[in-house]
């Protein structure tokens, strides 16, 4: 139905860009790798370029910073390019939701971009600010037909990953009109699907313990309803970062279980 939703309602250009992102299937797997905008080196993407060499054949599309697409992504990636597009603030800073517009359109446009990132922070000091710049750009995208992909945020606060904070959070992202949601995976996740008329892709998080826990949160996320993920730590802090998103295509793409994907994880593990 969201498949559906997506052609019936978009105009050529706009639909075309989301289709680099999810794919014939209404699925996605995409790499998070934008956290350095406010944490800086984190481990395991100190040197993007390198970090990227073994993930991007099997990633449907990248979110990442300008600086990062233009100084550690080959020109010749084909997949989808989703531009962080809001930010000001860093770890650092007593709150991370005191956020601006970092990108305007045109400089997505410049850069091939199929969608721009703008973060939101419900319930914080900044709520208002960062939900006006989604409505900015929002509005500003729309001349150009590009799509804006909405994260619900949290900041430091993992406590508020429950239902009724992400149903409420994704609930206004739809309603201001962003094309595609990131949320969290959370008990009750039906209820944020359900609750949201547009398609949600989910984050991964801080990174979990082991990696059938990964391939927990993802099997259970496409069950509920996501139409994929959007994943960073818990790939690319992995001891075996190019098995790892190899499994997790499985998982979004394949329809394995988790228990194939362990299989999947170890028969590869055996060829590095």
């Amino acid at each position: 139905m969201k498949e559906k939703y997506l052609i019936e309602r978009m105009g050529w250009g706009k639909e075309n860009r989301i289709r680099k992102i999810i794919q014939n299937d209404g699925k996605v797997v995409m790499l998070a790798l934008d956290h350095g905008y406010f944490l800086g080196p984190t481990h395991g993407m100190e040197v993007p370029s390198e970090a990227l060499k073994p993930l991007l054949p099997y990633v449907d599309s990248i979110m990442l910073s300008p600086g990062i697409l233009t100084s550690c992504v080959d020109p010749s990636f084909n997949g989808g390019i989703v531009l962080r597009s809001s930010g000001g603030s860093s770890i650092i800073s007593d709150d991370l939701s005191n956020e601006s517009i970092i990108l305007e359109p045109i400089e997505a446009i410049k850069l091939n971009a199929s969608a721009m990132a703008i973060s939101i922070f419900i319930g914080s000091k900044f709520e208002k600010q960062t939900l006006m710049n989604l409505a900015q750009t929002i509005n500003n995208a729309s001349k150009y037909e590009m799509p804006v992909l909405a994260v619900t945020a949290v900041g430091k606060e993992l406590s508020k990953r429950d239902a009724k904070f992400l149903s409420l959070s994704s609930r206004i992202a739809a309603e201001f009109g962003t094309d595609i949601v990131k949320t969290y995976y959370c008990e009750d996740f039906e209820k944020v699907i359900n609750t949201c008329p547009k398609p949600i892709v989910i984050a991964g998080g801080p990174k979990l313990e082991t990696e059938s826990d990964v391939f927990e949160l993802c099997y259970n996320a496409i069950q509920a309803g996501a139409v994929g993920v959007d994943m960073g730590r818990n790939i690319w802090q992995n001891k075996y970062p190019g098995v790892m998103v190899q499994c997790i295509r499985a998982i979004v793409h394949n329809d394995y279980k988790p228990d194939q994907a362990e299989e999947l994880y170890k028969e590869l593990i055996q060829k590095e």
